[in-house]
């Protein structure tokens, strides 16, 4: 069974805390029978949620579910906005395949939007019905 949850704590990942300048780091995991298949890092500022790193072992949708839950959180916090800033370069194209981020840039302008968007189209595919 799959399971989507923060970890307390931050063994086994060092080099992203570091990376986070003091920062205070969030770690999201994915869990697949208790054994870890991917994570999300990332900071809460006020105005918006910067995400550190990411690691999705190439699945589109272990990346869109790590993503969503952190939007979903920082929606919850009343932050509206979340900034990539990813050291690895490929991890861009996946985030612009989901639609997560335009292809010119790393900003994900309007959270609250993004979400309530899937919503909208729920609604949509019922009236079509």
């Amino acid at each position: 069974m799959l399971e989507i949850q923060e970890k307390n704590g931050s063994e086994g990942y060092e080099d992203v805390v570091a990376a986070a300048a003091g920062r205070e780091v969030h770690i999201t995991e994915s869990l697949d029978r208790g054994e870890v298949i991917g994570w999300i890092a990332y900071v809460y500022e006020p105005e918006q949620t910067v995400v550190l790193g990411c690691d999705d072992g190439g699945d589109l949708l272990l990346c869109d579910g790590l993503v969503r839950s952190v939007m979903l959180k920082s929606c919850m916090k009343g932050i509206s906005r979340a900034v990539f800033e990813l050291s690895d370069e490929s991890g861009y194209a996946a985030l612009r395949r989901l639609r997560f981020i335009p292809q010119d840039s790393n900003v994900c302008d309007d959270l609250d939007s993004f979400m309530n968007g899937c919503e909208s189209c729920k609604n949509k595919e019922r009236k079509e019905r």
